[in-house]
């Protein structure tokens, strides 16, 4: 009977992202009804946009994939407790890092030049998720406030880097944009789908659930996320695992800012694709159950964002349904995820770094000695 209990509340809690999507679709519907516009026609050109024919097909696996190297990143940092928002800037600091490489080395051989831009795009996102994971771990910073706030840096950084350092020499002016990089280092072209990119992101899965279910570290985020005075009295250091899940979280959002100029771009222009970081949160949110779901929630939100590009097409709705349309989706999502994040932290924040003020327990010592062994 306990068996069969635990299965059922699995169901129930790998069901709940699908209701809350539902509803908030229907909601959404529902405003545009009242508002004058045709749901029927929203509603069919949402699914005509994401996957009624070859080319919207296409459009929701350029947007997936972006959306899922990012999300199984940030997905870490939610398994642990923590709450890193800010892979939208480190996903611009890791294009920049990696642009940087490739205009700089121009005439290097496209086998060694893209790995070097890979590493440098991987390395600066990590270094810029690790400010606010330090403050947070060292300082009890709140990390959804500097996260946030190194979001508005990497923008401004873009801003410089494309009007300044990196500045295309070709252009009119009226945008700022960089040199385009060499066709032989574009890892696809403008559609943003091949299979070098598919690829990559069946190995980021992979990965994923290697790292989830097979490793120690996993276990660790794991159990620092559900119950951190047990991964306390096992002798886990919530802070270390904290820096490593920033650090991760921070290198996948650099990665995927690499596939972006890499792939689709072939250049940086200011703010390019603005929604992709905050929209790979929510994916993260709705994925928390696993890599295999996240996959799946990211190609819904590839899809939706698919057809937000295409619904201007075929209906009157403005550029504010569509942005309520993506919100109202992020909203409710956001509002039944977070109680369980915010358990996870309230658990997390008491616990003093150490095992100060834990009483000596000799079971407490057995369990670290065969957690360390």
């Amino acid at each position: 009977m306990r068996h069969l209990t635990v299965k059922h509340l699995a169901k129930l809690a790998a069901a709940r992202p699908v209701a809350v999507i539902a509803l908030s679709l229907a909601l959404a519907l529902g405003v545009f009804a009242l508002s004058g516009y045709s749901a029927g026609a929203i509603a069919a050109g949402t699914i005509e946009g994401s996957v009624g024919s070859p080319a919207a097909l296409t459009q929701t696996i350029r947007w997936f994939i972006p959306l899922l190297i990012i999300a199984l990143g940030v997905g870490l940092a939610f398994q642990a407790g923590y709450f890193n928002i800010g892979a939208q800037g480190q996903m611009y600091v890791g294009a920049i890092g990696s642009l940087a490489v490739g205009l700089a080395w121009r005439e290097g051989p496209p086998l060694l030049v893209v790995p070097c831009a890979f590493a440098a795009g991987i390395a600066l996102g990590a270094l810029w998720s690790l400010v606010p994971g330090l403050l947070r771990t060292r300082l009890g910073a709140d990390e959804v406030v500097t996260s946030l706030m190194m979001n508005f840096i990497a923008v401004l950084l873009l801003e410089w880097v494309c009007t300044g350092p990196l500045k295309s020499g070709d252009g009119t002016g009226q945008a700022a944009t960089t040199d385009p990089l060499p066709a032989a280092f574009r890892l696809s072209d403008g559609s943003g789908v091949s299979l070098t990119l598919l690829l990559l992101c069946g190995a980021m899965v992979a990965g994923a659930v290697v790292l989830n279910s097979r490793t120690r570290l996993g276990l660790e985020i794991r159990i620092v996320g559900r119950n951190p005075v047990m991964a306390q009295w096992m002798g886990i250091r919530a802070s270390r695992v904290g820096l490593v899940v920033f650090a991760l979280s921070g290198a996948a959002a650099g990665l995927a800012g690499v596939v972006e100029a890499y792939g689709p771009a072939g250049s940086l222009r200011a703010g390019f694709s603005p929604q992709v970081g905050f929209m790979a949160v929510i994916v993260a949110l709705v994925g928390s159950l696993g890599p295999l779901r996240t996959l799946l929630a990211a190609l819904f939100f590839g899809g939706l964002r698919a057809a937000t590009l295409y619904l201007p097409i075929v209906s009157d709705l403005p550029q504010a349904g569509l942005d309520m349309l993506n919100g109202m989706v992020a909203l409710w999502i956001t509002v039944s995820a977070v109680p369980v994040l915010m358990r996870r932290r309230r658990l997390r924040d008491p616990v003093p770094e150490g095992g100060g003020g834990l009483p000596a327990d000799p079971v407490r010592d057995d369990m670290k000695a065969v957690s360390r062994g």
